[in-house]
């Protein structure tokens, strides 16, 4: 995407073990690392809680003419404090705006931030990856019983599937409520992994296709430039 004033926003989400950082690593295996910046969003740090939810995502979208891949994203602001609302108080906001409104707010927040990214050249796709609590539990075990993926288990992930139906609640109202023309959410079948990440590319691989980029001419002073350089390569 050389001097393109496009960029691409791909955000994945999903429950633990869905498949994320596969997908990510899969789908973009082709692409010349210098055009892609991925980004892993963890628990916020305490600057990061001191700022709004949307501060540190802002700094890691991709600048003109690259791709950005995020693991995870703001949508987690919308989704694990409402799950565990203890979470919620360590944001540093004023008592009187942690009222019953505060997730229509944030999902309002959303929606603003990625008509912004779209109205200033780049591309939002969000892709929700859809696994199974079956096929969670078989990768969770198969985390245990292969060392070389011991590295992956977190005991923290059994605690989060006894919230199972809470979180796909949660994410059934943010995901309709941030759906937008501009910044659709895919949501994709995540069972089988092979399928899930052919779904993402195919979609992704469509709408760059759609750009119609190509290489740009060179300058007169870059041919000049390289007219001198072949002569002492020479």
């Amino acid at each position: 995407m050389a001097r393109q004033s496009w960029s691409m926003l791909a955000i994945f989400q999903g429950m633990d073990a869905a498949g994320k950082d596969g997908t990510v690593a899969h789908v973009f295996d082709r692409v010349n690392p210098s055009g892609i910046i991925v980004t892993s969003f963890k628990a916020p740090s305490e600057e990061e809680k001191r700022h709004h939810f949307l501060w540190r995502i802002h700094r890691a979208a991709p600048a003109a003419g690259l791709i950005g891949a995020f693991n995870r994203s703001h949508y987690e602001d919308v989704l694990v404090p409402r799950v565990h609302a203890g979470l919620l108080k360590e944001d540093h906001l004023p008592q009187a705006m942690m009222d019953d409104d505060i997730w229509k707010r944030r999902l309002a927040d959303i929606v603003h931030f990625e008509d912004m990214l779209v109205h200033n050249g780049t591309l939002v796709h969000k892709f929700f990856l859809h696994i199974s609590p079956e096929e969670q539990r078989s990768r969770l075990l198969d985390r245990l019983d292969d060392p070389a993926k011991h590295w992956k288990f977190s005991p923290a992930d059994l605690g989060e599937r006894a919230f199972w139906k809470r979180y796909q609640a949660v994410y059934t109202e943010a995901i309709a409520a941030t759906a937008t023309p501009d910044a659709p959410w895919h949501i994709i079948p995540a069972d089988h992994k092979w399928y899930g990440r052919m779904l993402v590319a195919e979609i992704l691989a469509g709408h760059l296709e759609a750009l119609d980029l190509s290489t740009p001419p060179a300058t007169v002073a870059e041919l000049k430039a390289m007219a001198i350089a072949r002569k002492a390569l020479r």
